[in-house]
């Protein structure tokens, strides 16, 4: 979700009540779009960044530092030349637009006070972070914008100050019934995008939100809604703009069923009613933690890409070994049949005319009934008989060999499903190293040879298995690819410990440390099966079928692949992928 007026409007309440009466103590501009300002306050050191970044434009009070050069830009060194021990008066937006206005007075060199306006436009690919003088004269900014480059506005020092109304919005805080319903429901466009085309400061999430608050379908033409349709689409969007007002927020990032970001707000979303809602105590909170796991999440994919790459290229590979493999086995069925004609030509050969190129003799296999055998007729019915006895010990041997060839290549298969579905779950670099330790040793990607590498030097941390604990106390391990799940399964668990896996498809195995003879409790099992459910290639399925047995009872065969397991006696159950209940420990 982009920076929309309401979550501006959220981060200014904040930053005014945060940084009231501040003095700016340090000004620092870590990257060429980006300044940090250190605010000292009556509660302590403030940290706000301010990112005019084209592609991801942020504003947030955070307790991170950053690395600054060596010298600062001009920007910087103009802001701390005018604003260096500056007092922070006030944090302002204009109606509900994506703008925010610091007010910061100063002493100048001769001892007068002043006010300066630092202006942080957060507009996509246009937003600016502008420095002007009380006056509304631009002193700088941190991206020059020329005539050339835009005819609506220069951004130049000694031009003025202004935001171009270019595209006519209504600010929805003084707007009333007569003019949201002349304005929105006159536009020939889908009722979200006629209220966010209308109304400064409305992103199409929560014109999407409007609309399911008010139950009326977002993709309808706004024309088209009758008129009590109307009023009780006001009536919704009047609330929510009364909360803005009032400054009732309730911060919040949404989580797919993955557990990856999916949008973040400044109000709760009763469209994702269905999705799991993180509350925060502050917008600053929910804008760094979201980027931050977005970030993560974005930067083990690309990390992973190459292993993917390789992964699903050998998986394809050997599927189409696999049903070609399978085609030929049901090709060599019919072997039994030459045998029965062999030994049938031995038996009543003496019924077959030279040069005869077929024979009708009974079939004592299938209690007598005629079987009409296909001849050579250059052959004798010995040399008839030979010939399909070769036959079939021709593709006995073919048989034999390609059972052993498609056991073989059903495990690679299995393998490298898992190791796809454990990709899919990675959530750090160590997790990837492990998966990548897997393909090194079963020869599906070269071994890394590491060189000068200085001795003591630190080494990335090891992937561990997660550590669940349930809400009575009960232990829950879950490996985090094939090597882990060997390790759990038969190194750390007991004989006495029960194992999850999912039913048939590739997943972690799952082991609940059961405290010596104790019995486990009812929802115990279903906490473990959730998780064997969510760690498994069904993840996204309503329900799996999970197996679970005592662990002394699951084995495994010799040289079989890592992760892979046998069992012969076990219970099963219907389990929804679900961690909610679960507690990680760290």
């Amino acid at each position: 979700m982009a920076f929309d007026g309401i979550t501006v409007a959220s981060l200014v309440r904040e930053l005014n009540t945060s940084l009231a009466d501040g003095h700016i103590s340090r000004i620092a501009q870590p990257e060429p779009d980006e300044i940090l300002l250190s605010v000292k306050t009556r509660s302590g050191l403030k940290k706000v960044l301010l990112s005019a970044s084209a592609s991801l434009p942020l504003l947030y009070l955070t307790d991170q530092s950053k690395l600054s050069p060596m010298t600062a830009p001009n920007f910087c060194m103009l802001l701390r030349k005018h604003i260096g021990s500056g007092h922070i008066l006030s944090v302002t937006q204009p109606s509900l637009e994506r703008i925010v206005r610091f007010e910061i007075e100063h002493y100048d060199e001769l001892g007068d006070l002043r006010k300066k306006y630092l202006i942080l436009e957060l507009m996509g690919k246009y937003s600016n972070l502008i420095f002007v003088d009380e006056h509304e004269i631009i002193l700088d900014a941190i991206r020059h914008v020329s005539a050339q480059t835009s005819s609506l506005r220069e951004v130049l020092p000694g031009r003025p100050y202004f935001v171009p109304d270019s595209l006519h919005k209504l600010n929805p805080k003084e707007t009333d019934e007569n003019q949201f319903c002349t304005e929105v429901f006159a536009k020939p466009l889908p009722l979200s995008k006629a209220l966010y085309t209308v109304y400064t400061g409305i992103s199409p999430v929560i014109a999407e939100e409007l609309c399911h608050r008010a139950s009326l379908e977002s993709d309808q033409s706004a024309r088209e809604f009758p008129e009590n349709a109307r009023i009780h689409l006001y009536r919704v969007f009047s609330e929510m703009m009364e909360d803005v007002k009032a400054g009732s927020f309730s911060p919040r990032i949404i989580y797919d069923k993955d557990g990856a970001p999916v949008e973040f707000s400044a109000l709760p979303l009763s469209m994702y009613a269905d999705f799991e809602q993180r509350t925060f105590d502050s917008m600053s909170a929910v804008v760094e933690t979201y980027y931050a796991e977005k970030s993560a999440v974005t930067r083990i994919r690309q990390k992973s890409a190459d292993l993917r790459h390789v992964v699903s290229t050998i998986l394809e590979r050997e599927s189409r070994k696999l049903s070609l493999q399978r085609k030929q086995m049901k090709d060599t069925e019919k072997r039994e049949k030459f045998r029965i004609c062999g030994e049938l030509l031995n038996t009543y050969g003496y019924d077959v005319l030279p040069g005869a190129g077929s024979v009708t003799v009974p079939n004592y296999y299938d209690g007598g009934k005629d079987l009409k055998i296909q001849l050579d007729s250059t052959l004798t019915a010995q040399e008839n008989a030979q010939r399909y006895f070769d036959k079939y010990a021709r593709q006995k041997r073919t048989a034999e060999a390609l059972t052993v060839q498609i056991e073989q290549t059903e495990s690679e298969v299995r393998q490298l499903e898992a190791i796809s579905t454990f990709l899919d779950q990675a959530e750090t670099e160590a997790d990837l190293a492990q998966i990548r330790e897997e393909l090194e040793q079963s020869d599906y990607v070269r071994k890394r040879t590491v060189t000068g590498k200085k001795k003591g030097s630190s080494r990335t941390k090891k992937s561990e298995p997660y550590h669940f604990r349930t809400p009575d106390g009960y232990d829950i391990y879950v490996g985090k690819n094939n090597l882990q799940n060997d390790e759990l399964t038969f190194r750390f668990a007991s004989g006495g410990d029960w194992w999850f896996h999912a039913k048939k498809i590739p997943g972690s195995h799952v082991i609940v440390k059961t405290r010596g003879t104790e019995e486990l409790p009812d929802d115990v099992f279903e906490m473990a099966a959730g998780a064997a459910a969510y760690y498994s290639q069904g993840r996204g399925a309503d329900k799996v079928e999970i197996d679970y047995v005592k662990k002394k009872e699951v084995k495994k065969p010799g040289g079989a692949k890592p992760g892979f397991v046998v069992y012969y006696t076990n219970y099963s159950m219907i389990a929804r992928p679900d961690i909610s209940k679960l507690t990680l420990v760290e």
